[in-house]
């Protein structure tokens, strides 16, 4: 398989939610008047602390200064393993389970931190840039690795780090964060980027307008069910995240559904914010489910980490959780 190392350096940051309202003007820009800028990476993910974005170099430069906007201290680079060759963006969804063993777990055991995006189309693992010669080292001898470099993709070349290197002493990877599971049920979709404008207006309403009451369906006195959407605009390929509810909002036919219209329930880690230096969150979660082959989609927040599993079997994300870390 090959490991392509994108070309976009990407900005990691939280913009609180009191402060949402000077930025709307430019994540407004970066979502549905992408042509009008050079960003190429864009995701927002609104979570019921903030909303956390993803963003390359030239996109940040479309939101203003402000004292609601905290930004990751590091520079990050993208990695997409490709099952052949072709471009990243075209290839089918492979899910992190499938990627927890090759890819997470060697990074966690030569610790070093990883913020996952998973979207409709595959996964990003981002990295800071300072760790890729450790990240190109670990995972050289089971990947291609390749760079893309204006637009083509290229062999990527040794970064001349290959000695000192100490081979990690494996050990157990029991879950250390606290797991709660919200009520409501989660799509993950996509929608035909002609189709955008259509739907601008109720996308501007669900991304910005909508969090403050609970979508219609969700009991009054439901305490988990949370707010959670996402949408990521990724070289010209669109994703969303978003609750049962919310889907029902849109007209028929223009989000994409799998032929068994798949439900996905989310668990989310960490109790109190989780921040960037740790190492191996995301390996906690993702290799018991790989071991029992669950496929799950995995986002991180600027403060909490989210799996979602398919709804069926039930509880299947927890039993395993349960298992790891007993």
């Amino acid at each position: 398989m090959e490991l392509h190392i994108l070309e976009h350096s990407l900005k990691v940051a939280s913009i609180e939610k009191e402060g949402i309202q000077i930025c709307t003007h430019g994540l407004i820009k970066l979502a549905f008047l992408a042509s009008k800028t050079r960003c190429k990476f864009f995701s927002l993910t609104e979570t019921p602390e903030d909303y956390t974005i993803i963003v390359d170099e030239e996109g940040f430069k479309e939101l203003p200064q402000s004292e609601h906007i905290s930004v990751a201290d590091a520079t990050w680079l993208a990695l997409n393993v490709v099952s052949g060759s072709g471009n990243a963006s075209n290839s089918q969804p492979i899910g992190v389970t499938k990627i927890a063993k090759s890819v997470i777990a060697p990074l966690a055991d030569h610790n070093i931190s990883v913020f996952m995006l998973s979207t409709y189309q595959t996964d990003f693992i981002l990295v800071r840039e300072r760790d890729l010669p450790m990240v190109m080292h670990t995972l050289s001898s089971e990947f291609t690795l390749l760079r893309v470099v204006n637009g083509e993709t290229v062999a990527a070349h040794s970064l001349g780090v290959t000695n000192g290197f100490v081979k990690p002493k494996l050990v157990p990877r029991p879950i250390i964060h606290p797991l709660s599971s919200p009520s409501n049920m989660f799509c993950v979709t996509s929608l035909d980027p002609d189709t955008l404008p259509s739907v601008a207006t109720l996308l501007m309403d669900v991304m910005f307008y909508s969090g403050g009451p609970k979508e219609p369906g969700a009991s009054s006195d439901d305490s988990s069910h949370i707010r959670f959407f996402s949408f990521s605009l990724i070289e010209g390929y669109i994703s969303l995240v978003m609750d049962e509810q919310t889907t029902r909002r849109f007209p028929n036919n223009v989000l994409f559904t799998s032929a068994s219209g798949e439900l996905w329930k989310m668990v989310r880690i960490g109790g109190q914010p989780l921040g960037f230096d740790e190492c191996g969150i995301v390996a906690q979660i993702s290799e018991p489910l790989a071991t029992a082959d669950i496929p799950a989609y995995y986002i991180s927040t600027f403060k909490f980490d989210h799996a979602l599993v398919r709804q069926n079997p039930p509880n299947t994300v927890h039993s395993s959780a349960v298992v790891s870390s007993a």
